[in-house]
């Protein structure tokens, strides 16, 4: 569809009565570090603090990365994981992962971190009563990209996807690699052959590089009903995580480093998931907390969009991309029944099922955070549209980024997180003033408001006209 060139942004709708209120923290495109209030003030802004994402940590302090290697090198790898606390001192950072010598680059060290990190006291990064992450201590996991080869995945050089800890002096205490076990992941041979010959090839990389997996979200599992139950693929040390590109959402043991969990590559393999449907190209795959409505169920974006690996047919030629839908669903899954238990699609948006599925839709990037109240909070990431829902599915917030880049028309926003006002001490509780709904059929920008109709007639009910030679019109005033 088209696309309007001029729409409202910023905080457009706004029910203080039905919201979760609290600052919201996201990377403003191509600015930095940006925390809001409800009406969309910004209270905090740290230019060139990157996100991927950007969080808050008690005491007004955000974490985030100090920018993007050459993209000539990397794909997608960030410099340095940093800390900054409110008077913008960096009190913590990550870059001790690979020493990176770059043609033409200052040599130096590298964090390569890339889409997700969680910090030690929260598992999953967004706000968790009674589950504050450590600001002076405790250690973190990253999300890094790692150069390698696998033959039997590939023959070309692979841009792979590793998990690391560390602890708060940076040094790794715990590392997985997601080539490493290839052989869990269930997919099928012609899976198999469409990756050998195209696993997702970025041929602008550093001569070529296979971003196979592409990983965009990971977080311990922490603790949970499951393992509380006896069911020990739930440890609360337990890793979950989504790959990107071929549909999968699985549970890392911590120990042993095997999956215990998955769901894909194919999700026409049992009736449960069949009736769940396929999950395409999905971001921030996490379990809800302890204490948050929802608790235990896996909560995640499902883009749509393009991903999987599998047999040509007419929309992937070649077989990469061949699952594809044109619209998102976030859903809520019981991990051990995988019931649907809650989901917002496009028909829970209020538009017509099929006919504008297109509506409710990023192909790419997005996430949802379970909010106390038992609200969800969506990034629509591709159009820059961030909304809080109730269960019942009422729009009770949304706010539109005002930040584009200087290259393309594109506000874009990786993923967001809502967090308490008590999280910056150093502000007042913001006023929070209602934003009802505008009447879209009314609003208009400055110079173009709307005048009384003119010559406005109606068309005489059909009984009236049946068979005349012609049609009659009713004047405005008598219909």
């Amino acid at each position: 569809m088209g696309y309007p060139t001029i729409y409202p942004t910023g905080t457009t709708i706004y029910n203080r009565d039905k919201c979760w209120n609290g600052y919201t923290v996201f990377q403003a495109k191509d600015v930095g570090a940006t925390v809001i209030d409800m009406n969309g003030n910004v209270v905090r802004q740290i230019q060139r603090l990157h996100g991927f994402p950007n969080k808050l940590l008690p005491g007004g302090v955000i974490v985030g990365n100090s920018g993007r290697r050459n993209g000539k090198y990397g794909y997608q790898d960030q410099k340095d994981l940093l800390q900054v606390d409110w008077e913008g001192n960096v009190t913590w950072k990550f870059d001790q992962w690979e020493y990176i010598e770059d043609p033409g680059e200052e040599a130096r060290w590298m964090a390569r971190q890339h889409h997700d990190f969680q910090r030690e006291g929260n598992p999953v990064g967004y706000y968790v009563p009674g589950m504050e992450p450590l600001v002076d201590s405790g250690n973190t996991l990253i999300l890094v990209h790692k150069y390698t080869r696998n033959p039997k995945i590939t023959d070309k050089l692979l841009c792979d996807d590793v998990i690391l800890e560390v602890n708060w002096e940076g040094d790794i205490i715990w590392e997985w690699v997601c080539s490493e076990h290839f052989d869990e992941f269930n997919f099928t041979e012609e899976a198999k052959n469409t990756m050998y010959r195209n696993p997702n090839f970025r041929a602008a990389v550093a001569g070529g590089v296979a971003d196979w997996m592409h990983i965009n979200s990971m977080s311990a599992l922490g603790p949970n009903k499951w393992y509380d139950a006896g069911d020990d693929r739930f440890h609360p040390n337990n890793i979950i995580w989504d790959g990107r590109i071929t549909n999968i959402i699985a549970i890392t043991d911590k120990k042993s480093g095997k999956m215990v969990w998955q769901i894909g590559p194919d999700y026409d393999t049992t009736p449960e998931l069949r009736k769940m449907g396929w999950i395409i190209g999905q971001h921030h795959a996490h379990m809800i907390p302890k204490g948050l409505p929802g608790a235990g169920n896996i909560l995640v974006f499902d883009n749509g969009g393009w991903a999987g690996y599998g047999a040509p047919n007419p929309g992937a030629p070649n077989g990469l991309h061949y699952a594809q839908r044109d619209s998102s669903r976030v859903l809520e899954i019981d991990p051990v029944t995988l019931e649907v238990v809650w989901k917002y699609t496009p028909e829970e948006a209020g538009f017509t099922p099929l006919a504008d599925n297109y509506k409710f839709y990023s192909g790419y990037i997005s996430g949802a955070q379970r909010l106390p109240n038992g609200n969800t909070l969506i990034t629509e990431g591709a159009d820059g549209r961030l909304f809080e829902v109730t269960p019942e599915y009422e729009l009770v917030w949304e706010y539109v980024s005002p930040y584009f880049d200087r290259q393309y028309d594109s506000n874009m926003v990786y993923r967001s997180y809502r967090y308490p006002y008590d999280y910056i001490p150093q502000l007042d509780k913001p006023e929070e003033k209602a934003i009802p709904r505008l009447d879209r059929t009314t609003f208009r920008v400055p110079g173009a408001e709307v005048n009384a109709p003119q010559n406005v007639m109606t068309l005489a009910s059909g009984d009236e006209y049946q068979g005349a030679a012609q049609l009659c019109i009713v004047p405005d005033d008598e219909a």
